[in-house]
């Protein structure tokens, strides 16, 4: 499990195709955190993955069909930077929201509006997700947590602080651009619970007003 606050940003060595699967090599230095240990699970750019070959140096981690499908790991080239996350331990403080590391989709990112040192976000929304995204709710891009502040019909917002501009790979993208979203597991489990009811009924239960 993940909170969604980056650790630090690491840099894409290899990425080696093998059969219907790959190998990502991927360059860091944790700041003020220990090595990983063979098998840890580490977030990149929000999909979980599993260290391997781990070092001060960096770790590999294997990609199956699967997360090759899901997400855009495998359109990952040599010297991209890409959003680290370690995964939580018992009794860490919980200072974004739960993410677990499973990409929903990939989103495009539609906008962005510039005010001084913030950015405003509008992405597209699929319809398979609009039950899951609430305003005032919380989503995932690229493993970051970040707060819904506008939605549409097939379009959300979010805002962005210099803070968060600043120490992911978030402050170099431009429209266009696609991210992985994850969206909230608790609103998952009450749209499903809702059977189809909507995202109006989702707004309710978050706490859809204007504050």
């Amino acid at each position: 499990m993940f909170t969604g606050l980056i650790d630090t940003v690491g840099t894409i060595d290899a990425l080696r195709r093998s059969g219907g699967g790959a190998r990502l090599a991927v360059s860091v230095q944790w700041p003020d955190r220990e090595i990983p240990e063979e098998g840890d699970s580490i977030a990149v750019n929000g999909a979980c993955l599993t260290a391997v070959d781990p070092s001060v140096n960096g770790f590999a981690a294997d990609l199956s069909p699967e997360t090759l499908q899901r997400t855009l790991l495998g359109k990952l080239g040599s010297g991209l930077a890409v959003n680290l996350e370690r995964s939580l331990k018992l009794g860490d403080r919980i200072g974004g929201h739960i993410v677990q590391g499973h990409v929903d989709t990939a989103v495009q990112l539609l906008s962005v509006r510039s005010d001084g040192g913030f950015q405003t976000w509008r992405l597209s929304l699929p319809a398979d997700q609009k039950q899951e995204v609430a305003l005032k709710g919380s989503v995932a891009l690229d493993g970051v947590s970040l707060t819904v502040a506008g939605l549409g019909a097939d379009w959300f917002e979010v805002a962005l602080i210099p803070a968060t501009l600043e120490a992911t790979t978030l402050g170099a993208l431009r429209a266009g651009t696609k991210l992985h979203l994850e969206t909230d597991v608790l609103a998952k489990y009450v749209a499903q619970r809702l059977g189809g009811r909507g995202p109006s009924a989702l707004e309710e239960m978050f706490g859809g007003g204007n504050a």
